[in-house]
C-alpha cells in the first residue's frame, strides 16, 4: 500500500509543473485527496484537497487561482496542476490519502522555483 508522488523539478518562476499522485495497493475511490508542502525550515501545510463523494475542492488562500487538483478514479491517481509558480511555492509536495481511519502519505516531490 503507498502513494508515489512524481512530476516535481525546477522551474523558473512564471513557469508551471504538473505533480501526480498514483495510489498501489489500495483504490482512491473512497479516499479523499489533500496535497501538502514543507518549505525548509517551515512547517508542513496544507495546499489543497478534493472531496471523494463530490469532487469538491479547497485551496490555500496563497496557491487559489494558480494551483488545480483533480483526480482520476479510473487510473487511481491525483494531479496537482501548478501554474504561475514563485519562489516561495519551493518545498515538498506531499500527497495524502484519508478514509476514515485509514490515511496514507507519499514520499514527496522537491518543487523548486528559481532563476
Amino acid at each position: 500500500v503507498q502513494l508515489v508522488e512524481s512530476g516535481g523539478g525546477l522551474v523558473q518562476p512564471g513557469g508551471s509543473l504538473r505533480l501526480s499522485c498514483a495510489a498501489s495497493g489500495f483504490t482512491l475511490d473512497d479516499y479523499a485527496i489533500a496535497w501538502f508542502r514543507q518549505a525548509p525550515g517551515k512547517g508542513r501545510e496544507g495546499v489543497s484537497c478534493i472531496s471523494a463523494e463530490d469532487g469538491r475542492t479547497i485551496y490555500a488562500p496563497s496557491v487559489k487561482g494558480r494551483f488545480t487538483i483533480s483526480r482520476d478514479n479510473a487510473k487511481n491517481t491525483a494531479d496537482l496542476q501548478m501554474n504561475s509558480l514563485k519562489p516561495e511555492d519551493t518545498a515538498v509536495y506531499y500527497c495524502n490519502a484519508d478514509y476514515s481511519l485509514f490515511t496514507y502519505w507519499g514520499q514527496g516531490a522537491q518543487v523548486t522555483v528559481s532563476s
